[in-house]
């Protein structure tokens, strides 16, 4: 959910140009895009010219990126990645 937010924060707001950049299948990235808007985090807009699909970022979904940004610079990577290690 979050490489899509960051994808369309991005400039990416078309559904497949979408899917490319998070390198998921069709399905997946559909049921993905709903649940956001569901949420909020992103708004889809209607082009009038050829009625297609656009994604717009909205200022909760900048707020949940920004968010998990943060989250990163203060969480110790280190401390991460030995939990993570199959040795522990």
């Amino acid at each position: 959910m979050l490489e899509i937010l960051a994808a369309v924060r991005g400039g990416e707001d078309k559904p497949t140009r979408i899917m490319y950049a998070v390198n998921l299948s069709w399905i997946p990235t559909s049921r993905l895009l709903s649940s956001i808007v569901e949420q909020g985090l992103l708004e889809m807009r209607i082009a009038p010219e050829k009625s297609r699909k656009r994604y717009m970022i909205t200022e909760k979904g900048i707020n949940v990126i920004d968010y998990f940004i943060k989250a990163r610079e203060i969480l110790p990577r280190d401390a991460y990645l030995a939990r993570a290690s199959p040795e522990c």
